[in-house]
This record gives C-alpha cells, structure tokens and sequence, in this order.
C-alpha cells in the first residue's frame, strides 16, 4: 500500500553511524569525499552527492562491529584504484577487500572505518 499521495510518503532516510574518535573518523570520512556542512561536537552531517549518514559522537564496540553501510556507486573499480592510490587502509589501520562479484548482482569492495563499521561499496552489474 502506497503512502505517496496521502502525505506519509518517505522522502530519505539517515543512519547515525557510530564513531570511537569522532575527530578521527570525521577525517576519514573526508577523505573517503563526503563533505561536513554541519557539526557540532555530537554529531556530524555527511554528505556525498544525493546520499547523507550523521556521524555520531558515540561508541558501544557490540554496536560498531555489527554495524553495516552499503553505498551504491556508478564505477565500483575507481573508488577502489583510488584507496589503494590514497593508501587510506594503512594510514587508518582499517581493513579492505578486494572487489568481487555478489550473487545478489552488484560487484563490492569491503572498507572498514575506524570505529569497526563495515561498508560495502557497491555498482550494479547486469
């Protein structure tokens, strides 16, 4: 059942990603592309293109490690020539995976952040 013409139609929806170092993890996420253009010292607002998380100034370990992002974008291989050109893995300590293939019809590559959420960037394949 469709709420779109009633006024109860979704327009976004934001997860509020937990960070261990704020500062840290604000830089990261920088570098990743996102941009900051609002802050304060419990929240962060992080945008890249159409797509926005808040980075939050807070940490359970139980929840960061079973934390999971998964961003779509249109050249998979580009954003992953470009971490291993930044070297952002090393300079970070946070972990990699190399693309593959899914069954579930995208090609993803798996980067951690520095608080031990696991983003899976992602292109869809035909």
């Amino acid at each position: 059942m469709s709420d779109a013409g009633n006024g109860f139609g979704a327009v976004e929806i934001k997860a509020f990603v937990p960070a261990k170092d704020f500062a840290l993890s604000k830089r990261f996420y920088e570098e990743l592309g996102f941009e900051v253009p609002w802050s304060d010292d419990t929240l962060a607002y992080m945008r890249l293109g159409d797509t926005a998380f808040f980075l939050q100034n807070f940490f359970v370990a139980e929840h960061a490690s079973n934390f999971m992002m998964h961003l779509i974008v249109q050249d998979v291989e580009s954003w992953w020539a470009r971490l291993q050109k930044t070297d952002i893995a090393t300079r970070y300590g946070v972990r990699t995976a190399a693309p593959q293939d899914q069954p579930w019809r995208q090609r993803d590559f798996v980067l951690g952040d520095p608080s031990g959420v696991l983003w899976r960037i992602a292109q869809n394949i035909a």
